[in-house]
C-alpha cells in the first residue's frame, strides 16, 4: 500500500512535469568541473548558495545513481557525476586503503565515460570529458582555490560543465538518450557486481512482468546513515528464501522501484514543503492529486518562522473539513491523502505510522485537536501551541533530542486517526510537572487535550475538565488542584517576594498522595491566614477554601492515592484556579 501508493504519487508527477523522467533524478552538486573545449580544466564553480547559516548546494537533473553496496560497491559509477573518489580518484581519509579504495573508484568511473565515448565519438560535450579524464593530470583542479572547499566537504558531489554551455554536460541530448535506453532495457544489473542472474518476475507493486531490481534506491533521513533504503536484504545474513539474493526475496521491477524511491526524494529533499521533523521521525506526506492541503499541512504542524504572523490554523483547517460550503477542485475535502512517518534504524529505515484517508477526515481529525487542545491562557502567554512543542512539555529541559523515541510517531498517528492519546503523553507530561512543578500552558493544554478525548472516544459517562475554571467540577482531583492553588495564593499574599513556594516542596506529593500533603498544608494555611493585614481578604480566601473542601467527599477528603488520570486532573485544576486569580485581578485593575 505504501510503496504503491508512492509509485502513483510519482507518475501523478511525472504528469505534471515536476520530477525527472526515468532514468534521471535531481541530486545535490555543489561543485562542477568546468572544461574547455578540448577537454582543459578552466576552473571550479561552486552552486551553493547562502540559506540562513548554511550553504546550499543547486540540483541538477542528472541520470539515476546506482544501486551498490558491499566490499565490492567501487565497480559501479554514476554516468558522468559522483563523488570525488570516482571523479578524481581523491580519497576521503589519508590511509593506504582509502587511497586504493579511491583508485579502484577513479578507474570504474572512467571506464564508464570511456564506454559513452566509444557510442558517441562526435559528441564534443563527451568528448571533453573524455580527454579530460584520460589524460589524468589533475594537479591544476587540486591546485584552484576552491579546491579547499570542495575536499572539507565528505564524499563532495562533482560533475562537469563546458564553459560556453549553462547546461551540465549530463543533461546533453545523447546523455539523455543514452540513459533512457539503458533504462528500458532495465541494464542496470548488467553493469552491476551481481554475478547472480538478472531475474525477471510479477513486481508487487505495479503487476507488471518485467526485469525485478536487486538493490533499491537510497531515501535517506535524517539521523540515518547515507545509504539507507526503505527496503533492502542484508547479503547472505540468513534473509534469503529459496536462494534467492537480497531484494529478489521480495520482487520489485526496476521501473517501479525507481519510480517509488524518486518520488520519496523528491519530498525528503532539502527544500521541500512536503516533510515535517518531528521528533526522530521524518513525517512526509502528499494527496493523490494536487491539493491545497499538500501546502497547508506544514504550516499546520509546523513553527512559524521568526518575523511571520502566526498562521490561523482554524480558519486554514475549516477550509479544507466543511465540502457542504462547495468546495473548489483543488480544495476538494474527497481527495485522497497520505502520511508517512519514517525512523532511522542504522542501515535501514523503519516505518513509524503510515495513515492513507482523504483530505476531509483528516481535516476535520486535526480540528478536532486543536479544539481539544482549547485551554485558556495567562495574561503573557504568547506561544501557540504547535506539535513540537506538545512534545517538547513532556521532555526533559524541554528539549527536542529528549523526547521520547516511539512519543512523536504515537501522537501523529492519534492525531490523524482522530484515537486517543498514548498513554505514555499523559504519564510524560504529569511526571515533568511533578519533576519541575512547572505546570504552565502547554502540558496543562496537553493534559487536558488527552483527559477530553478519552472521555469522548470511549463515551465515559461523567464530566471532563473545562477550558477554564469550572466550579461546578467535583473530580476529587481537579478539586485538589484548585484547593492546593488556593492556598499556594494565601502563602504569596501573606509572604510576598518569598523565593520558593508549598509548589516547590509539596506539589509532587500533593497530587500523587494527597494524605501526605494536604493535613501539613492546612494547618500552615492557618499561619498565613493569621499574617494577612487585609482582614476581609482573608475572610475571602477562607470562604474560597470552605467551597472547594465542601465538595469532597467528607470520608475521604484527602485520599491516599489520585489515578493517572486524577493526577491529570490535579494540574488542570490548579492551573485553571491561578489563571482565575490573575484574571480577577486584571479586572480589579481594569475597573480601578
Amino acid at each position: 500500500m505504501i510503496l504503491q501508493a508512492l509509485l502513483a504519487y510519482y507518475r501523478r508527477l511525472a504528469e505534471e512535469g515536476g520530477i525527472a523522467p526515468q532514468g534521471f533524478k535531481k541530486v545535490e552538486i555543489p561543485f562542477l568541473i568546468i572544461l574547455n573545449n578540448h577537454g582543459g580544466f578552466a576552473g571550479l564553480q561552486d552552486t551553493r548558495t547562502q540559506v540562513g547559516k548554511k550553504l546550499v548546494a543547486r540540483s541538477f537533473v542528472v541520470p539515476a545513481e546506482q544501486g551498490r553496496s558491499g566490499s565490492k560497491s567501487w565497480q559501479t559509477a554514476n554516468l558522468l557525476w559522483d563523488h570525488y573518489g570516482y571523479v578524481l580518484g581523491w580519497p576521503k581519509a589519508d590511509s593506504d586503503a582509502n587511497r586504493e579504495m579511491a583508485r579502484k573508484q577513479h578507474q570504474t568511473f572512467v571506464a564508464k565515460i570511456k564506454s559513452l565515448h566509444e557510442r558517441f565519438q562526435e559528441d564534443k560535450e563527451i568528448d571533453a570529458v573524455h580527454r579530460f579524464l584520460a589524460a589524468g593530470d589533475f594537479t591544476s583542479i587540486l591546485s584552484d582555490p576552491l579546491w579547499p572547499e570542495c575536499a572539507k566537504i565528505s564524499g563532495c558531489n562533482l560533475s562537469f560543465r563546458i564553459e560556453e554551455r549553462l547546461r551540465l554536460v549530463c543533461e546533453n541530448e545523447n546523455v539523455g538518450t543514452y540513459v533512457s535506453s539503458a533504462f528500458d532495457a532495465a541494464s542496470d544489473d548488467a553493469d552491476d557486481i551481481s554475478t547472480q542472474a538478472v531475474l525477471e518476475g510479477m513486481c508487487l507493486i505495479s503487476g507488471e512482468y518485467g526485469l525485478i531490481a536487486r538493490l533499491h534506491h537510497r531515501t535517506p533521513i535524517p539521523g540515518a546513515k547515507s545509504n539507507a533504503k526503505i527496503v533492502s536484504f542484508q547479503k547472505n545474513m540468513g534473509f534469503d528464501s529459496y536462494g534467492k539474493l537480497q531484494s529478489y526475496n521480495a520482487p520489485v521491477g526496476e521501473k517501479a522501484m525507481f519510480g517509488y524511491t524518486t518520488a520519496l526524494n523528491h519530498m525528503l529533499a532539502r527544500s521541500s514543503r512536503q516533510k515535517l521533523q518531528v521528533g526522530d521521525a521524518t513525517t512526509v506526506f502528499w494527496a493523490e492529486r494536487k491539493h491545497g492541503f499538500e501546502g497547508a499541512f506544514a504550516d499546520i504542524f509546523g513553527e512559524p518562522a521568526k518575523g511571520e504572523p502566526e498562521q490561523d490554523y482554524k480558519s486554514l483547517i475549516a477550509l479544507f473539513r466543511s465540502p457542504e460550503t462547495g468546495a473548489r477542485p483543488e480544495l476538494d475535502p474527497t481527495t485522497r491523502f497520505f502520511v508517512l512517518g519514517l525512523a532511522p534504524n542504522a542501515a535501514r529505515i523503519s516505518v513509524r505510522f503510515w495513515w492513507a484517508g482523504t483530505v476531509g477526515e483528516i481535516a476535520e481529525n486535526i480540528g478536532q485537536h486543536f479544539d481539544d487542545l482549547e485551554t485558556i491562557k495567562g495574561p503573557k502567554e504568547w506561544r501557540r501551541i504547535t506539535l513540537k512543542s506538545l512534545l517538547r512539555s513532556t521532555a526533559l529541559q524541554e528539549k527536542d533530542d529528549n523526547v521520547s523515541p516511539n512519543l512523536a510517531g504515537d501522537t501523529m498517528k492519534a492525531i490523524l486517526a482522530g484515537t486517543p492519546y498514548p498513554q505514555t503523553l499523559l504519564a510524560s507530561a504529569i511526571r515533568r510537572c511533578r519533576a519541575e512543578q512547572s505546570v504552565h500552558y502547554t502540558r496543562v493544554a496537553l493534559i487536558k487535550a488527552i483527559l477530553t478525548r478519552e472521555t469522548r472516544y470511549y463515551k465515559r459517562n461523567h464530566k471532563e475538565v473545562a477550558m477554564s475554571l469550572d466550579i461546578t467540577n467535583t473530580n476529587p482531583g481537579y478539586l485538589l488542584g484548585r484547593l492546593f492553588a488556593v492556598l499556594e495564593k494565601i502563602q504569596e499574599e501573606a509572604s510576598p517576594g518569598i523565593n520558593a513556594t508549598i509548589r516547590d516542596r509539596f506539589y509532587g506529593a500533593a497530587s500523587g498522595t494527597p494524605v501526605t500533603a494536604f493535613p501539613q498544608l492546612m494547618k500552615l494555611k492557618n499561619h498565613h491566614l493569621a499574617k494577612l493585614e487585609n482582614r476581609g481578604r482573608a475572610v475571602n480566601l477562607e470562604k474560597q477554601i470552605g467551597e472547594i473542601v465542601d465538595k469532597l467527599d467528607a470520608g475521604d477528603s484527602f485520599p491516599s492515592h489520585l489515578s493517572l488520570p486524577d493526577q491529570g486532573r490535579f494540574a488542570v485544576g490548579y492551573y485553571h484556579q491561578r489563571q482565575a486569580f490573575f484574571t480577577k485581578k486584571e479586572k480589579e485593575e481594569q475597573n480601578g
